[in-house]
Order: structure tokens, then C-alpha cells, then sequence
């Protein structure tokens, strides 16, 4: 290499490295001069003194503390409840009535959760050095306002002297387009010691002045034009969400707009759901997500309804201790399922039962497809599908899958598909349809020990009843 470049080359590195400190050293220096010192004390996440720079606004500045404050606490909670605990703590402060303080003896007032809804910047102002934000205690059980009705938001806020009608609307989200002809407020104000109950109602457009404590409710008929609707599965020719009125779409009219059955629909074995419970369980079978309810809460809540509802009946119950686990079972399958068979064979027939059902909001109907075949199971030498031969009997089916098998008990039962109902299908009654299921029972299997016991138990009455009458006798002597 040329010396004359290597020196060049390292004349020039060494002179980059300079600059390169110089810049850092001026940078150091321009972020020192543009740093202020704020304090927050009050009811917040964290009191203190923070640095802040000239140009950051009250807004940035709390939620920047906030946000580094959140993250230390949560990451020292281990544990769920631990957790749970921090986060009821960290939400427990207010952006409403936060007083600012400067050096020069200027005192201001300003709502950080009105200006995160309108944007106006009087309640977000620049900084200066030796700010002070004091954050009021959040006492929303007495210094409070509730708003309900036709507004974005109904909800309860912290109470500032200075709230208005207009205030409260405004921290509602204002009010709700649905709703038409709003033109009232209804007051309510509570009694100091509680026993009184005032009510008034005002103009809309009246900007009254609020006070604490106060309920407003902003009048209107309750909308009813609402996504109302019934999903349709299975064998139709247009599944879906099919849009319904409030309470007078029939199960017919449905089926019509879902673009009617196919041919190799099962109409006697269409199902109908009722309520949200159903979700995680269409999920499972059908793969379709109900796009109204969080899976994983839904199911906890259903449990736990299933649980309180099994307790209020049981109560009052004469069910014994043999057939609780019983009932508990059907009341959990009552409460999660919330279903029935639906035959729909006479669908199609002027004034019949099914064509008149009358539909709700969030039913889910199933129509699945023809099975053609009955499944045979159990002591069966060959189960599984056997075709279905309209009339034929259950010894035709269990001849076709190689007859009973060696520890068959002699009974085969009948369990319907639509119902999953068990029945005898010795009974002349019985008829076999399509989609049953047949299961043949086994002999159960006894061990030496179990028969050496139940003799031992049969004897020990015998013995309790010939001590009796020996006892008996000597009496009567």
C-alpha cells in the first residue's frame, strides 16, 4: 500500500472520530438545554420529579410516566392475582381537574379527558421548568356524574365544579345518531342523607349547570333497528347470516332467504340453537366462529351459570343423593346447549308447526345432510355404517354387520338421532329411521371378588334378619 495514503487514510479516521465526539458532545449539550424538570404529586401511579423536554405537552408528558411506570409494576407481578392487583391499582387515578402549578405563581385547571375527545390544546399545554401537576383523588363513589341514554358512551365520570349539561354530553362521546327526535334530559339529584330523590327534566339544548352526584339519563325510545338475525347451516343452498325482524320471522321465512334445502337434506334432523352458549361449540364441529362472543368467556360463563341455576334448583328439590350427579349432567347440557331436534318435514306445509315457529335474534339452525345409513356398535361382529332400508328392522341391521358377538346380553337399543333417545328395539313400536345409531350392549364382567362380596353382603342380612326373629321369639315367651 502507499504510504502517503495509509497516511491520508488514517489523518482522516482520526479526524472523523473527532468530529464524531464533538457532535456527541454538542448533542449532550443541545438535549441538557432543552430539558426541563417537571413534578407530579398527587393521586397517580407515581409521584416525583421527571425529566421532560421543552416542546412535550401535559398530555405526552403523563401518558410517556404512565406508560414507564405501568411496565415497571407489571414486571414485578408474578403471579394472576398479583397482577390483577396492579392493574386495579394502576387504573385508579383521574385526567379530569388536574391543577397545574408554574414557578411564577400561575395556577391552571386542565382536563386531559376532555381534550383527548375534542383536541382543544387549553387543556394541553406546554410545559415549563419546575411544573407541577397535582392530580386529584379520583373519589368516584361521591364526586361523581352518570350519564345514560342516547349518547355514544354512557358511563360515570369524575365531577369538576365547573361541569355542565354540555360537559357531560360531550365526555359521553356526544349523542348517539341512532337515536331520533332527542330532545329531553331527565335529572335525578339524591337527597344528602338519601332518602329524597329529586327529579327534572330540561331541553337538550339547556346548558345547565350539574352537581355532584347527578344522573342524567337523555331521552329517547330505545332504537330497535338492530343487526337482528339467525345463522343458517348445513344443507341450504345460501348459508348464513340471515337478517330477521324483532320478534315475528318465521323459521320458514329463513330457510327461504338461506335459499332453501337441497335435495339430500335431512329435514327430521335439523337442530335448532337458542343463545350464545352455543359458540365454542359450533366451533368445534362446524368450525365457524360466531363473531359476537369471545369463546374462551363465553365458556366460563356458561359454567358458571350452569353451576349457580343447578344450585337454585336443587334447593328446593326432592332429587336424592343417587340421582344428583344425574340431574347436575342434564341442567349443565340444558344450560350449555340450550337446543332441541326440529322436524321439519312438514317445513313446506301451510300453517304446520314448524313453518310457523317464530325465530330470535341469534338462534342458529342446522340442517344437516341425508346419512342414508345406521351406524351398529357395541357386541357387533362388524360395526359400523350398515345402509339404511326403509321398514327394516333391527335384526336386519345387526345380521348385516355379522350378527352379536359372543358377550352380547341379548338386547340391542335404538338411539335416535335426533333426539338421543334410547329405546328397546324390541318394541314393535320402534321405528328405525335414518342417521340411528344401534348399540348392543355387552354381559358385564364380574370378578370372583365381586361375587365372594355380594354373597358375604346377602349373608350378613340374612344373619341381621334371623337374629331378629330369634329375638322376636324370645320376647314373645
Amino acid at each position: 500500500m502507499n504510504l502517503t495514503f495509509l497516511f491520508v487514510l488514517i489523518f482522516f479516521i482520526n479526524g472523523y472520530s473527532q468530529f464524531e465526539s464533538i457532535r456527541d458532545s454538542k448533542l449532550s449539550k443541545l438535549l441538557e438545554s432543552n430539558t426541563i424538570n417537571v413534578t407530579i404529586g398527587g393521586s397517580f401511579l407515581v409521584t416525583g420529579t421527571f425529566p421532560a423536554l421543552v416542546t412535550e405537552r401535559a398530555d405526552a408528558f403523563v401518558t410517556r410516566i404512565f406508560n414507564e411506570a405501568r411496565e415497571t409494576l407489571l414486571s414485578t407481578a408474578v403471579d394472576p392475582e398479583s397482577r390483577r392487583s396492579v392493574r386495579n391499582e394502576i387504573e385508579n387515578y383521574t385526567l379530569r381537574g388536574i391543577k397545574l402549578n408554574r414557578a411564577d405563581g400561575e395556577q391552571l385547571i386542565i382536563d386531559l379527558e376532555k381534550f383527548r375527545i375534542n383536541g382543544d390544546l387549553i387543556n394541553n399545554p406546554y410545559l415549563k421548568n419546575d411544573d407541577v401537576l397535582i392530580f386529584p383523588v379520583p373519589d368516584l363513589t361521591r364526586s361523581f356524574f352518570r350519564i345514560d341514554g342516547a349518547v355514544n358512551k354512557p358511563g360515570q365520570f369524575y365531577y369538576l365544579e365547573r361541569d355542565s349539561l354540555f360537559d357531560a354530553i360531550e365526555l359521553a362521546g356526544g349523542l348517539n345518531p341512532a337515536y331520533e327526535n332527542v330532545t329531553e334530559v331527565e335529572i335525578s339529584r339524591l337527597s344528602y342523607d338519601g332518602y329524597i330523590i329529586h327529579r327534572e327534566r330540561h331541553s337538550i339544548n339547556e346548558n345547565i349547570q350539574l352537581k355532584r352526584g347527578d344522573f342524567i339519563r337523555v331521552l329517547a325510545d330505545e332504537t330497535q333497528r338492530k343487526g337482528f338475525s339467525v345463522l343458517v347451516l348445513g344443507d341450504v343452498l345460501n348459508p348464513g347470516y340471515i337478517p330477521i325482524t324483532k320478534n315475528n320471522t318465521t323459521l320458514r321465512e329463513v330457510i327461504d332467504k338461506a335459499g332453501g334445502v337441497r335435495e339430500s337434506a335431512s329435514l327430521r334432523r335439523a337442530k335448532l340453537y337458542t343463545g350464545t352458549s352455543v359458540s365454542m361449540l359450533l366451533e368445534m364441529i362446524y368450525g365457524i366462529r360466531l363473531k359476537e362472543f369471545p369463546d374462551q368467556l363465553e365458556m366460563e360463563l356458561t359454567e358458571t351459570l350452569s353451576q349457580f341455576e343447578s344450585r337454585l334448583m336443587y334447593r328446593m328439590s326432592n332429587v336424592n343423593e343417587e340421582d344428583s350427579s344425574y340431574f347436575f349432567m342434564e341442567n349443565q347440557l340444558r344450560v350449555f346447549l340450550q337446543t332441541g331436534p326440529i322436524d321439519l318435514s312438514d317445513l313446506y306445509e301451510d300453517g304446520s308447526e314448524s313453518s310457523n315457529y317464530i325465530v330470535r335474534n341469534g338462534d342458529v339452525v342446522i340442517i344437516p345432510q341425508k346419512v342414508n345409513s345406521i351406524f351398529v356398535f357395541g357386541q357387533v361382529k362388524k360395526s359400523g355404517h350398515i345402509n339404511y332400508i326403509p321398514g327394516a328392522n333391527f335384526e336386519y341391521y345387526i345380521d348385516k354387520a355379522g350378527g352379536l358377538g359372543d358377550y352380547a346380553d341379548g338386547d340391542v337399543m335404538v338411539i335416535k338421532a335426533a333426539t338421543r333417545e334410547w329405546i328397546d328395539a324390541k318394541k314393535q313400536e320402534v321405528l328405525i329411521e335414518e342417521g340411528d345409531y344401534l348399540f348392543a350392549p355387552r354381559v358385564p364382567s364380574r370378578s370372583f371378588q365381586y361375587y365372594v362380596k355380594l354373597a358375604g353382603e346377602y349373608l350378613g342380612i340374612v344373619g341381621s334378619i334371623a337374629t331378629i326373629i330369634l329375638l322376636l321369639v324370645q320376647l314373645s315367651k
